[in-house]
């Protein structure tokens, strides 16, 4: 009799209150994505869309172009204007071409020479005026002749040496600001000519694209829509009761069809305000029907077995 009353007393001890632990609270939630939009910099027909829905992509990854003849043409021309504006900095600072000097010392032997022959006349005459043979007129003629070709001779001493020197500081200093504007529009062009193609700035889901090539797209318009593994969340909602248990932080656990193991998370973010209140009046009795919003984040590298919208259940650690 005793050993049948100790048995029916261990079939009943799973059956008492308290003798099992209690379940952890579930809360109701789905999954979300915060999608990462790639719109157009500039305006444009679309002429390549390199990627689809559903396509798991890299960073850097090439995603669509826009024509580009308008830029590349801006491009050509800049640089034109760069190559230009440099040519004639290097023009003023090396002088005047050989050629132009080499006409220049040409002129200075021929004054030189004149120089020389009317400087033997002058003594000639000189000579002449002793003599008695020429009178005062002549030999005066004679050096003035001379003094000509002399001068003759500084003038052109002094074009050599100034078709030697480099353009003035002021038209030098003119000429580098050219160059450096050229070089500013050349950076510019270029800049606008790579805004014309589109490279993903993240990596992750390619999770929609809204335009078809050969459609025009305005700029600021998204092309598509990336979703980083970083950028997936849980959002679920914890009764009032429950609330005061929870913390940003804290390590929860996502319950989804289909997974055997649940995905860890971490809370990152709790409501300070009710997301719901039910049409009734708020009293102590009915404060346990406020639902708050929580949303938890589990690692990049979980977030794959994720999807949004999807349904999921979280509880506690």
């Amino acid at each position: 009799m005793n050993v049948r009353l100790i048995a029916v007393t261990f079939c009943l001890l799973p059956l008492l209150p308290g003798c099992q632990p209690a379940e952890k609270p579930r809360f109701q939630g789905y999954v979300e994505g915060e999608p990462v939009l790639v719109a157009a910099q500039q305006t444009g027909q679309l002429t390549s869309l390199n990627v689809q829905r559903g396509d798991i992509i890299a960073r850097d990854t090439p995603l669509f172009s826009q024509d580009q003849a308008t830029e590349a043409a801006n491009v050509s021309q800049a640089r034109a204007q760069l190559a230009q504006a440099e040519a004639q900095l290097a023009n003023l600072a090396s002088g005047k071409r050989p050629q132009e000097i080499a006409v220049i010392e040409a002129q200075l032997k021929d004054a030189e020479a004149k120089h020389r022959l009317s400087t033997a006349q002058l003594a000639r005459q000189q000579t002449l005026l002793a003599q008695g043979f020429v009178s005062a007129e002549a030999v005066d003629s004679a050096r003035t002749q001379a003094a000509r070709d002399e001068a003759a001779i500084a003038q052109m001493k002094a074009q050599l040496a100034s078709a030697e020197l480099p353009g003035r500081e002021q038209e030098r200093a003119a000429a580098r600001a050219q160059v450096a504007a050229a070089q500013e529009a050349l950076q510019r062009s270029e800049i606008l000519l790579a805004q014309k193609s589109q490279r993903a700035p993240v990596a992750g889901l390619v999770q929609d694209t809204y335009f078809r090539t050969g459609e025009w797209v305005g700029p600021g318009q998204a092309v598509l829509a990336l979703l980083p593994p970083e950028n997936i969340k849980v959002r679920f909602f914890v009764p009032e009761t429950e609330l005061a248990a929870l913390k940003t932080g804290q390590a929860v656990q996502i319950q989804v069809d289909g997974l055997t193991t649940p995905v860890a998370a971490t809370i990152r973010f709790i409501s300070p305000s009710a997301e719901y209140t039910p049409p009734v009046l708020f009293s102590e009795k009915n404060r346990h029907r406020l639902v708050y919003l929580v949303e938890a984040w589990p690692k990049p590298a979980d977030a794959p077995r994720l999807h949004p919208g999807q349904p999921v259940s979280v509880s506690r650690q």
